[in-house]
């Protein structure tokens, strides 16, 4: 006899899809599935060994199998213990660019008032250092941060000598980031980074055609070009792996997702991350013409996914968003990515910092404050502390309402273990935080995706798995491994 330990399960083609409370997963037969549940499975069944390492059933020790089961599941919350990692600050609302999609609606590129000031941006880094992570990060966001250099460069040198100045069991370990269009970086600006380890974050939408629908200057015109020069002249001294590209699917880029990649490739990128729109700024204001549906993104991103898997079998190019979805599913670690988290990454793994000193647990929530919904600010840095910013109880009622296991339908969704929920688009979308997630576009995007995932693993060859592993691990002698022997 045998006890069954908590799963999900969801019909799979012609299988059942089995998924435990720690992410581990099984496909069995209709026939195996049904006498499994009515306790009529033979340990004879060449799927029961693997059923009970799993942790799907337990024989007698049900004891050490739960036990097993909570070190798994502690795994995979251990991004609860890092709070929080990733601080964005937003250094000026200010842009050189009106991107036709701009999520935050950007400034004017003379319109000061919406710079982050010296003494705002320090108050932003004495609450940073509160931290408890040992290992955090600074990221530097705008409208356009290079238009704000002066608060920007000081940002870094105070953190810098601030952190000296704690207890050396305070002391953190500071990663440095600007996100920038590079459009206006600097010789002098690129030797500072270069000096101080700053990475450097930018947008490449892909060919001339497609970038330069959307991503244009306040003066009129395309990027592209520009784009391009500043892209060598930032290789020329941070090197080729200080700077890494993000594109955002727009309309124009939809059915051309396999040019944006050979894009990628041609200018020696290190891989890709398909990202669709998020409905905030000037992205909901042209959603007619930029704007598409969730199924239809998804149907392209596993066209083009499949086109680039194809590309892995002769070169290392893997697609981020794959990666991190197949690491949620092929191991036990947490990925720290935001959006598939629970309780949902929002205020936990990353918070942000607006140009007035203003916190927001997601840009999610700072776009919507820039709409004219300050529902999510969690304080200022001039008043409250990080404590006091983050134990509130808005924090606290945030979390709560944010968790998968607790949400409806998403209780009893076979992917729960690897996805997660958006209580800050909820509640654009319907007012309220918790929602039924079943029809949402988060929802028909992932579950989409996660199906034909697991099509992919259910069918995949050692050398499709050697380069899904390549993703995972970012080693790409895997691949070369498993071709010479």
């Amino acid at each position: 006899m045998y006890t069954l330990l908590p799963f999900q399960f969801a019909r799979h083609g012609q299988d059942v899809l089995l998924v435990n409370e720690c992410g581990d997963f099984l496909f069995l037969s209709e026939i195996d599935f049904d006498n499994l549940i009515q306790y009529k499975l033979s340990e004879d069944t060449p799927v029961f060994p693997n059923l009970k390492a799993k942790l799907f059933l337990a024989q007698g020790n049900e004891d050490i199998a739960i036990r097993k089961t909570s070190a798994k599941y502690r795994s995979r919350k251990s991004f609860l213990r890092d709070f929080t990692v990733l601080h964005m600050m937003v250094i000026t609302l200010r842009c050189n660019q009106k991107c036709e999609y701009c999520q935050v609606s950007c400034a004017d590129e003379d319109s000061h008032k919406y710079d982050m000031d010296i003494r705002t941006a320090q108050k932003v880094i004495d609450r940073i250092l509160e931290s408890p992570p040992k290992n955090i990060k600074i990221e530097f966001q705008g409208g356009e941060p290079l238009l704000n250099w002066k608060t920007l460069e000081h940002s870094v040198l105070y953190a810098k000598n601030k952190n000296t100045t704690l207890d050396k069991s305070k002391q953190k370990e500071i990663g440095f980031v600007i996100c920038t269009n590079l459009i206006t970086i600097t010789k002098e600006q690129l030797l500072f980074c270069k000096e101080h380890g700053i990475e450097i974050s930018t947008s490449l939408d892909g060919t001339e055609f497609i970038h330069d629908s959307c991503r244009k200057l306040r003066t009129g015109g395309g990027t592209y070009k520009l784009f391009l020069e500043k892209l060598e002249l930032t290789r020329s001294i941070v090197g080729e792996c200080g700077v890494d590209a993000l594109m955002t699917t727009s309309s124009f880029a939809l059915e051309h997702l396999e040019e944006v990649v050979d894009e990628y490739i041609r200018l020696g990128m290190n891989g890709i991350f398909i990202r669709s729109l998020n409905p905030y700024g000037f992205a909901a204001e042209h959603a007619q013409t930029l704007d598409y549906s969730m199924k239809d993104f998804a149907t392209r991103y596993l066209e083009t996914l499949r086109y680039i898997l194809e590309i892995n079998k002769k070169q290392f190019f893997p697609e981020h968003f794959a990666s991190l979805l197949f690491s949620r599913i092929l191991t036990p670690f947490s990925t720290g990515f935001v959006d598939l988290q629970s309780p949902s990454g929002a205020g936990i793994s990353g918070a942000i910092y607006d140009f007035d000193g203003s916190v927001f647990p997601a840009d999610e929530a700072r776009m919507l404050a820039r709409m004219g919904d300050n529902h999510f600010c969690l304080g200022n840095v001039h008043e409250q502390s990080f404590s006091e910013i983050f134990n509130s109880q808005k924090m606290r009622d945030l979390t709560k309402g944010a968790c998968v296991e607790t949400t409806p339908t998403c209780a009893y969704c076979a992917y729960q273990s690897y996805c997660g929920t958006d209580p800050i688009r909820n509640y654009l979308e319907c007012g309220q935080e918790v929602r039924n997630m079943s029809e949402t576009a988060f929802c028909i995007k992932h579950k989409t995706i996660f199906d034909e995932l697991f099509t992919m693993l259910k069918v995949a060859s050692e050398s499709d798995m050697a380069i899904i592993w390549s993703w995972i691990t970012r080693n790409s002698h895997l691949v070369k491994y498993h071709e010479e022997n």
